[in-house]
């Protein structure tokens, strides 16, 4: 294997953590942000992209490091070391609620497409790059845009999921329509197109968006109940206005209750 071959366990329900076992000198690579704890002995360093053996050099890293900022992500990455002469554990957490996902990316043909935002953590060894749409289409109205994360190699990685997780096996030809914000990742085989929900009283009115993916197999698709991006919309559409109290929320008397309350002054 060319990845360190790593052991692990993901504790909880809704608010997941993945706790990494390392032997002597094994290292696990995460996104900045992710760490939760550690034993010690176990070194931690800031690098440049994802340590994969494929950005060696400068000029690798530099390029690795670039096409991170094209996805949205930090230029640097974390990686741990367990410098101990017996087996140490790092756990990661998921950033919002929802699931942890192991990647075994032997299973996948050593390649998995995901979301821009989702990569949480890999053995070293597995490269976290970027996959350009080659569609028009699919490149403006998919969710994603045109570049979304590819994870390659042939150790484990672990993505995050918002919500309930959802996993369907596609057979050859079968296709299923999803919401463009509730794709997680996919199989490299699985066909990834946009599609236009069509009629006026839809388009206007549905309150989905105008268009959804279409998601062909054969092959493996993983799908999220609560996008990150949703979430954050009904709080923000929830949370009280400028000088507001927000505590008639779903209340029949709006401002009048705050007026009874004795929040308006005059």
């Amino acid at each position: 294997m060319k990845a360190h071959e790593i052991d692990y366990h993901i504790y909880g329900e809704e608010m997941q953590y993945v706790e990494i076992e390392l032997d002597p000198q094994e290292i696990v690579v995460a996104e900045s942000g992710s760490f939760m704890m550690m034993e010690n002995g176990i070194k931690m360093e800031t690098i440049f992209g994802d340590g994969s053996e494929q950005q060696s050099g400068v000029f690798g890293k530099l390029l690795s490091a670039g096409k991170r900022v094209l996805t949205g992500e930090s230029l640097f990455m974390t990686a741990y070391q367990n410098q101990n002469n017996t087996k140490s554990k790092v756990c990661f957490a998921s950033p919002y609620p929802g699931k942890i996902i192991a990647i075994d990316l032997k299973q996948f043909g050593e390649k998995f497409i995901c979301q821009k935002d989702s990569f949480l953590c890999a053995a070293k060894g597995v490269s976290v790059g970027i996959e350009f749409s080659k569609k028009l289409g699919r490149g403006l109205f998919g969710g994603e845009g045109f570049i979304m994360q590819k994870l390659e190699g042939d150790g484990m990685a672990f993505v995050h999921s918002g919500g309930t997780l959802a996993k369907k096996e596609l057979a050859a030809g079968e296709m299923l329509k999803v919401d463009t914000g509730c794709i997680i990742g996919f199989t490299k085989e699985v066909d990834y197109d946009i599609e236009f929900v069509g009629g006026i009283k839809n388009t206007i009115f549905g309150g989905e968006g105008m268009f959804y993916a279409t998601l062909r197999g054969p092959g493996t698709v993983y799908i999220q109940s609560l996008p990150f991006s949703r979430l954050a919309d009904r709080i923000i559409a929830s949370a009280p206005k400028a000088g507001g109290s927000g505590r008639d929320e779903g209340s029949l008397l709006g401002g009048i209750g705050r007026l009874l309350d004795g929040d308006n002054k005059f």
